[in-house]
Parts: structure tokens; C-alpha cells; sequence
């Protein structure tokens, strides 16, 4: 059953020099089942930041529609918004100042959106926060400010901080963007322990390439389209053989990567023949 769908999502920014439209999205489709962990991988400027804020309820598209958990959250007003993010959806950042309270310490910045939904008593607050931390490794650190963390210890507590309010899903906007790549494979390591003990859908963009390869399901974003997806053949059997296929819209819309543009000498228009039972592409000559 699907748990989140993006239909036709298109965002347009208006550059205030030019007063020109600038298309973020471009007719973004996606479908995610409950569970999943999901990343989007593409580089800056590619629209997954925005894709993600959308999601969110941070941003708002110039149309199309997401739907969560059979709740439309491009129809909700400004304050059913406001209750979407504190309740329903944990967002991890880049940095651990966007995560954190830098003058709280790990145990209370986890207790912080428990406090401001008022779902738990103190004492369920205070279990609740510690068995997170438990769950990142952090149960020696729990009194230490954020300041007194390493880089991956703030960024694990700032998952900790994602699922406080046991949220429907989890966003994480390049979360391992200032981590080494020793910590980058710690957490994405977390990423997959908590997706699979708490049953929680998480769904990850990034630039970062090693996220390819740590779910049975990658999709690639370049100028505002999801164009490619890298998945496990069998993700029962192993995650390790894998393909990289290419993203068909609802439209038909798909982006032949270059290496098979050039190597075809594809250039402005194709034919497309049906030759027993297989669509082929076809470049055309001299256009």
C-alpha cells in the first residue's frame, strides 16, 4: 500500500532581478511504501532540497499534490501544517545547529519536541529520550552539550531529536554533508538499524553517492526530475547486485543518461520501434 505519493509536483521560483520563472520541480512523481528507506541522490541545484521541504510542509509547490498517509498535505492550512511538522514528520539537517539547542544537552534537546506537543508526561519524556539515545550509541553522552559531541555523535543525537515524537516519517536533508567518510558510513549504518527496528520510512537526500548502494531503492534527481533509479535485482536475497534503470513519468517524459547519448550518437530527435516485443530507440541522423 503506498504511505506517500508526489503527484505532479512542480515548483517555480521567480528570480526578483529577471521577474523570469525558475522551474525547481519539474513534475515530480513518486511513490513511497510505509518502512521504507528511500534516498534521493543528485547534485546541488538538482531540486531535492526543495523536494524534501515540500514533503515537509516547509514549502509549498506551485502545483501537484502530496499525499501522506491518505491526509493531503498540500490542501492543509497554515496551522494544520504547523501540527503536520511537530507531530507527524522528524527533520534532520545538514549541521548539528539546525538539529540542536546548543545550550541544552543531548538528553533535553530529545525532551524538547516531546515538551512542546505535551504527548508524554516528564517521566515518559525522560524514558522515551533516553532509550532513543541508547538507540544511537549515545547512552554515555547524554548530559553532554552539544559542543562537547564529536560531529557524528551531534549528528546521532540529532536523529534522536528526529524521532522524539515518534513521527510518521523521517526527512533528512544531506545529513552527512560535513561528516568524514568513517562517519558518513556510521550513520548510514543507524539509518538502516532504526529504519528496520522502529519500522520507520525514512527518505534521504543527498549528493552523496554511498547512499546508492545502503537501501534496495535509490532514485537519482537532475533539474527538478526524478531520471534514474539504482535498486537491488533480489533486495530479498542481497543488496549487492544491482541495476540502474531509467525514471518513466506519468507522462512518458524520460533523460537518456549522456555516456549513452554520446556513445549512440543521440542527439535532438529518436525513433521509437517495437521489435519483437522490445521498445527500441532509434537516433536519427542529420537533425
Amino acid at each position: 500500500m503506498t504511505f506517500l505519493e508526489c503527484l505532479d509536483l512542480i515548483k517555480l521560483y521567480v528570480d526578483q532581478q529577471s521577474k523570469i520563472q525558475v522551474p525547481a520541480l519539474r513534475g515530480i512523481e513518486l511513490t513511497v511504501k510505509e518502512g521504507d528507506l528511500i534516498a534521493i541522490i543528485g547534485p546541488s541545484g538538482s531540486g531535492k532540497s526543495t523536494l524534501i521541504n515540500i514533503i515537509g510542509g516547509i514549502d509549498s509547490p506551485s502545483s501537484g499534490d502530496i499525499i501522506l498517509n491518505e491526509e493531503i498535505i498540500t490542501k492543509m492550512t497554515k496551522k494544520q501544517l504547523t501540527q503536520f511538522r511537530r507531530h507527524k514528520v522528524g527533520f534532520l539537517y545538514q549541521t548539528p545547529e539546525r538539529n540542536l539547542v546548543w545550550n541544552l544537552s543531548a538528553l533535553k534537546n530529545v525532551m524538547l519536541p516531546m515538551k512542546l506537543t505535551g504527548r508524554w508526561s516528564r517521566g515518559e519524556q525522560i524514558r522515551r529520550a533516553q532509550n532513543l539515545l541508547n538507540d544511537v550509541g549515545l547512552e554515555g553522552r547524554i548530559k553532554h552539550k552539544p559542543h562537547q559531541l564529536s560531529g557524528g555523535e551531534a549528528q546521532r543525537a540529532g536523529i534522536a531529536v528526529a524521532l522524539a515524537n515518534d513521527p510518521l516519517l523521517v526527512l533528512a536533508d544531506e545529513p552527512t554533508g560535513e561528516l568524514d567518510s568513517t562517519t558518513t558510513l556510521k550513520i548510514i549504518e543507524y539509518f538502516k538499524l532504526l529504519n528496520k527496528s522502529l519500522g520507520k520510512t525514512f527518505l534521504v537526500v543527498t549528493h552523496d553517492n554511498r547512499f546508492a548502494n545502503m537501501t534496495s531503492r535509490a532514485l537519482r534527481i537532475l533539474d527538478g526530475r526524478i531520471v534514474g533509479l539504482h535498486r537491488a535485482i533480489d533486495s530479498e536475497l542481497s543488496l549487492d547486485i544491482r541495476e540502474e534503470v531509467i525514471f518513466v513519468d506519468d507522462h512518458g517524459n524520460m533523460r537518456i543518461p549522456d555516456s549513452i547519448r554520446r556513445e549512440a550518437n543521440i542527439k535532438n530527435h529518436v525513433k521509437l520501434e517495437m521489435r519483437e516485443g522490445f521498445a527500441t530507440i532509434i537516433p536519427v541522423r542529420g537533425d
